[in-house]
């Protein structure tokens, strides 16, 4: 750990709590977890996730994380406000699996102010990323959306929701380099979000979660249930590809 970081730890009980001030976790060179879940029924830990920089603080306890977000963090890159913000906290594991689905609830009760969001992130670097969520935009509606950012510029596809869903599912599934965000209120009946194609994702990819607040604002989000499947987005049946 570099010096002049601070890091307080707190471990009882199987619960850890951690506030700090680092800016990006050291990288690790784990096994497959993912390939270990599809091939031998292991769990998903989220022990074995990475921060790719830390939020205000955040606490873990078996399968489920909390984050306190960090004011004025945000992703984006470029398209329409030209501004560039990579300072978003992501939590995340890597794969080299070409086909899976990854599922996460989402509560985001404490959102109040205009962007606070959490959601699903697949995070390459900071010109690849896809990521799906609710931001919050005032007390009668927020955004339920996602952002893709392919080789340094972002789009941003939102429908309009009420303002009182505070509970969200997301299914993230890839097939190869492409891949499908879909949304969930009970976790059970998954609607689609996007389907895109990501130019940077050819073999090993980083996929997990994300949470910030891109004004002056903070607040906690809680992620849990997160289970990661076979893909459930299957094959398409219709037009076969041009030879």
């Amino acid at each position: 750990m570099k010096k002049g970081i601070l890091f307080v730890c707190l471990a009882l009980l199987g619960t850890v709590a951690c506030t700090n001030q680092a800016t990006k976790a050291d990288s690790k060179d784990d096994a497959d977890i993912v390939k270990d879940i599809l091939k031998k029924g292991a769990k998903l830990d989220l022990r074995s996730f990475e921060w790719t920089r830390q939020p205000q603080s955040y606490t873990l306890n078996g399968d489920t994380l909390e984050v306190v977000t960090r004011p004025k963090t945000d992703l984006w890159q470029r398209t329409y406000y030209h501004f560039r913000n990579d300072n978003a906290p992501v939590f995340q594991i890597s794969t080299a699996e070409q086909y899976f689905s990854f599922v996460v609830r989402t509560d985001f009760t404490g959102s109040h102010h205009r962007f606070d969001q959490c959601g699903v992130v697949l995070y390459l670097d900071s010109e690849n990323w896809l990521k799906g969520s609710v931001e919050y935009e005032n007390p009668e509606f927020q955004h339920l959306g996602s952002v893709c950012t392919n080789q340094g510029y972002s789009d941003w596809a939102t429908t309009a929701i009420p303002a009182d869903v505070k509970v969200m599912w997301y299914r993230l599934s890839r097939r190869a380099d492409d891949f499908c965000i879909e949304c969930s209120t009970d976790g059970k009946k998954f609607s689609q979000m996007r389907v895109c194609h990501m130019a940077a994702a050819t073999d090993k990819i980083r996929f997990g979660i994300y949470a910030c607040s891109p004004e002056e604002s903070s607040f906690k989000a809680k992620f849990s249930d997160m289970q990661v499947t076979e893909c459930m987005w299957k094959a398409h049946d219709g037009q076969q590809p041009d030879e």
